[in-house]
């Protein structure tokens, strides 16, 4: 696909002019000591007074007010420098602390000092961040849930409450609004190229940032609140994260990354000459590989995802030919941002073509849903543009991967004279590991994760310690083994049916629970490849069913676990009361049933899984029936959870209550309701 590469901003004609020449227009020199007392606080009264308004009601005029404010931000901005890094720490470190994020204010007067327009929008970016966050923090000390959205935080009663509502909409100026400057999205969605951010926009936050950090304190001392920070995201099960490992690339008997220097190199060659980026957005690739190399990754990371975020902009404008798309939206209308343009449909119910352009199903469309908006996964640009990461800590892991992705579609969308660097040898290898990427976070896939974990725990029983046989015969409640024999007999009749379903020769018709109620089976068929982009709701209410189901299959086969060896070590120690005996050999008797019948749930959820699309072919009416199916089974494994509890411990109706539901499931597959019958 051809990709223009005439484009020379992203930013509209209006928004443009407000962020790059509107605070430009009055060339009065403005006197710092008319907003700074002696002792180097914020006049907020004198601040305040350069933001206009359009009637009586209090609504802000964004455009006169950026344009009175813009000397006052040159001035601040020509202080900042006058001040040497020790002056600053003395006179304002401590009105960072609010923010628990010192450093980072720290490192933006750093920055000031020689105003490198890629810098300077790195610092912007880390700033607004961070004050978000810690603005978020304030909110909290007057309210409950704090807004998800910026502007809506700016805009709230309890931060006008703390600070006053002048204060917020000397704010609301600069950052929140869609009428304002905006600069925290502009910068945030790539839409600005780092020469289009005005370096003293950047110095007057962070004057406006001390100032809070004053008010906060009085505010503070007066009402005699304690500030709490809320705790950063951590990220667990960093191997899930894996798309791009370097495991398989070997030189000189050296096991060597994929993202070693050399293929750093190699990515910054591609950067220039593929169509993905942007000429003007140039410095912000550049700057990323940097960071990468230098191990800033939260730095690498924050300069990196908008700018992928503009360059699937450009293929999406491209693709369903909307090319005033790929400019800033005015603000009665909404970006063109990650989560509209990974949408199956565009606002005019068009079907969007990002994801053909993209080769779906390849990797890119779920490698980025996963890591961008699975609720489950990462979420790696929502936590960062919210503050919610340690900036410090941020993991290597996660920034092996987006840089991974990144250049492998810089590769997809280079020119053809560029043939010989998509074939090196350290770049192949993750074209490789691109083209068979599977969705990680999608609910199906966390399903299979499911199963295969709570196999893995009912596998553990095998492992229990148990009572001698002979012994067992002495503990009152063991008996009932007809019972359980003849749950395990209508679990086989069950597994007879659903045999040709199931890969081929995983069944003996010797040992039918033994030989098809295996991890090896449930790992076959989770090999299955499902589709997971735009699922249907009937899938995804489906697929919430199974997973609650699984959750409670788990949840019993750890109750077990434990229950079973406590109740042993009493029994050898001989510490169990009459009344503990009788229900230890009633737990003996049910365990017999209870591993194949949860395996045999695992199995069926899992063939279920398999078929989950064919649910779309169910008229409303079967539709509800067969759900109401799958809640029964939940409603089972919700009770055996409950009875299989150290609390309850009743294990006589855990054979009932098994007995009726292993009825119900056969009446269900004689019938062939279920959605594996459906496939062809």
């Amino acid at each position: 696909m051809a990709l223009p590469d005439s484009v020379t901003t992203c930013l509209s004609r209006p928004v443009h002019y407000a962020i790059c020449k509107l605070g430009f227009e009055k060339k009065d020199s403005y006197d710092i000591n008319n907003i700074l007392s002696g002792n180097s606080e914020v006049c907020w009264q004198a601040v305040t007074e350069h933001v206009c308004y359009l009637d009586s009601a209090q609504s802000v005029d964004y455009i006169k007010s950026i344009r009175s404010l813009g000397p006052v931000c040159e001035s601040v901005n020509l202080y900042f420098k006058s001040l040497t890094k020790e002056q600053f720490v003395i006179q304002y470190a401590s009105w960072f602390h609010w923010t628990d994020c010192t450093e980072v204010f720290l490192e933006v007067f750093d920055v000031l000092q020689y105003t490198q327009a890629t810098e300077v929008a790195l610092g912007l970016m880390k700033l607004t961040s961070c004050l978000e966050r810690a603005l978020g923090d304030v909110y909290l000390l007057k309210g409950n849930d704090c807004p998800f959205l910026l502007r809506d935080l700016l805009a709230s009663k309890q931060l006008a409450d703390i600070f006053g509502q002048a204060v917020m909409n000397v704010l609301r100026v600069f950052i929140g609004s869609p009428h304002g400057l905006n600069l925290r999205n502009v910068l945030w969605h790539g839409f600005a190229s780092p020469q289009e951010i005005p370096a003293k926009y950047c110095a007057m936050l962070l004057f406006l940032t001390a100032g809070l950090g004053q008010l906060l304190q009085t505010y503070l001392l007066e009402t005699k609140c304690v500030l709490v920070h809320r705790p950063y995201v951590i990220f667990i099960s960093l191997e899930e994260l894996d798309a791009f490992p370097g495991k398989y690339l070997t030189i000189s008997k050296s096991l060597l990354s994929y993202l070693n220097n050399e293929t750093l190199s190699i990515a910054e060659e591609l950067v220039k000459l593929s169509g993905f980026v942007l000429k003007t957005m140039l410095p912000f690739w550049i700057a990323a590989l940097t960071a990468f190399k230098q191990s800033r990754y939260a730095d690498s990371m924050i300069l990196l995802l908008p700018q992928l975020e503009v360059g699937l902009r450009l293929l999406f404008t491209t693709a369903n030919k909307c090319p005033h798309r790929l400019l800033t939206a005015e603000s009665s209308a909404l970006y063109t941002t990650f989560d509209e343009m990974l949408a199956k449909h565009l606002d005019n119910e068009e079907v969007n073509q990002l994801p053909v352009v993209l080769e779906e199903p390849a990797m890119a469309s779920d490698f980025l849903w996963d890591f961008l908006n699975h609720q489950e996964g990462p979420r790696i640009r929502d936590h960062l543009s919210h503050g919610e990461i340690n900036l410090e800590t941020f993991p290597r892991e996660i920034a092996n991967q987006i840089i991974g992705f990144a250049i492998t579609i810089l590769c997809r969308f280079s020119h053809e004279d560029i043939y010989s660097l998509t074939e090196h040898m350290v770049i192949k290898p993750l074209m490789n590991c691109a083209s068979c990427y599977r969705s990680r976070f999608h609910p199906i896939s966390r399903l299979k994760k499911q199963v295969l974990e709570c196999m893995k725990s009912i596998h553990l029983w095998t492992e229990l310690p148990t009572v001698p046989e002979e012994q067992v015969q002495t503990i009152k409640g063991s008996e009932g083994n007809d019972e359980a024999n003849t749950l395990i007999l209508m679990i086989s009749e069950i597994i007879s049916q659903l045999q040709h379903y199931m890969p081929q020769n995983c069944c003996s018709s010797d040992d039918p629970i033994n030989s098809v109620l295996t991890e090896r089976v449930l790992v076959e068929l989770c090999d299955t490849c499902i589709s997971t982009l735009y699922s249907p709701r009937p899938v995804l209410e489906v697929v919430v069913v199974l997973r609650k189901i699984s959750t409670q299959c788990h949840q019993v086969s750890q109750q077990v676990i434990a229950g079973a060896g406590l109740r042993y070590t009493q029994w050898v120690s001989k510490t169990l009361r009459s009344r503990q005996r009788h229900n230890y050999g009633r737990m003996l008797n049910s365990i017999k049933f209870l591993s194949p019948v949860l395996r045999l749930i695992l199995l069926l959820s899992t063939l279920e899984l398999v078929s989950v699309h064919s649910v779309c072919k169910k008229n409303p009416s079967d539709y509800q029936q067969y759900l109401k199916f799958l809640k029964s089974v939940l409603q089972y494994t919700e009770n055996l959870a409950t009875y299989t509890g150290p609390e309850k411990n009743k294990w006589d109706e855990t054979m009932e209550l098994t007995k009726k539901t292993l009825i119900k499931i056969r009446k269900i597959s004689d019938r062939k309701l279920m959605l594996m019958h459906l496939v062809t």
